[in-house]
């Protein structure tokens, strides 16, 4: 029997950006993993937030289409600086000169 890999269990979740034609009340953000829901000037609501893996983000847009409202976009974006392993020295920059350098 086969028994699929799931890649490494350190992994941060990915953040997503979903959005939808129409306005959500932000109330709805604890039905939705508790993400951000923003209603935007475009009469879209935007949800944003960090989405655990593949099957979470299924379930996810599972309740989005419960709702009702169409969907408009869905992307994974990045966040921040990506992850730096602490123990591998980094080049210093200008701004992380010390006074006397």
């Amino acid at each position: 029997m086969n028994t699929p890999t799931t890649g490494p269990r350190n992994r941060r979740p990915s953040w997503y950006e979903i959005r939808l034609q129409g306005r959500l009340d932000p109330r709805w953000a604890t039905r939705f993993d508790g993400m951000t829901l923003t209603t935007e000037s475009d009469g879209t609501t935007l949800l944003q937030g960090p989405v655990v893996d593949q099957a979470a983000l299924h379930g996810l847009l599972h309740r989005l289409r419960d709702v009702g409202l169409p969907l408009v976009s869905v992307a994974r974006v990045e966040t921040g600086p990506p992850e730096v392993d602490p123990t591998t020295p980094q080049p210093r920059t200008p701004d992380d000169a010390e006074p006397g350098d």
